[in-house]
């Protein structure tokens, strides 16, 4: 696995194309603001095919329901994050209101969430990490093998899933040793 420290935007160490990194995305004061706000949340475990996950999340815009296998309406991304989605559509070059979904995790130490792509209703993925870092683990197939690639998302810092990155890659964290948020902003197909 490569462990690169990218550039403040486009990494270069064997990370797939598409995938966009931005170091001091927000503030500390922004962070600060912004996870004081997040700790107010009514935040539930994850539930995936009736298995709880170890993470605790919350959706604006819309939620996608594991069980029913759709997206759901939900309440609206609140004012007090406004500006932050104007920032990830601006970084992820989308148009004003493109990001209509807010997924928000918390991690506890020791949460992890598995190799994924996110669904396929959803194309842009921005994610904003805050508090801790975080190792973010990246792999496509490859025959009977996989192409691998990793960074560490630093607290307060931005990544966008786009092109190959978003289609033919499938991303992980493991397991946190801090509390961790994380910010999942998704446009629509």
């Amino acid at each position: 696995m490569t462990h690169a420290q990218p550039s403040l935007f486009e990494p270069d160490a064997g990370l797939p194309p598409g995938f966009v990194y931005r170091r001091e995305f927000l503030s500390a004061d922004e962070e600060a603001a912004i996870a004081a706000q997040l700790a107010a949340l009514p935040f539930a475990p994850f539930l995936f095919r009736g298995v709880e996950a170890r993470r605790r999340v919350y959706s604006f815009g819309w939620r996608y329901d594991f069980t029913a296998g759709r997206v759901e309406e939900a309440e609206p991304i609140p004012p007090w994050l406004e500006a932050v989605r104007a920032r990830a559509e601006a970084l992820a070059g989308l148009a004003e209101g493109a990001l209509q979904q807010l997924l928000i995790n918390e991690y506890l130490p020791g949460a992890p969430i598995g190799w994924h792509r996110d669904r396929a209703q959803f194309d842009r993925v921005v994610g904003v990490s805050l508090l801790a870092p975080c190792l973010f683990r990246l792999r496509k197939r490859e025959g009977t093998r996989f192409a691998r690639a990793g960074l560490t998302l630093a607290p307060r810092s931005a990544y966008v899933i786009a092109g190959e990155a978003r289609q033919l890659w499938e991303h992980s964290i493991p397991p946190v040793s801090a509390h961790r948020y994380s910010l999942t902003f998704r446009s629509f197909r």
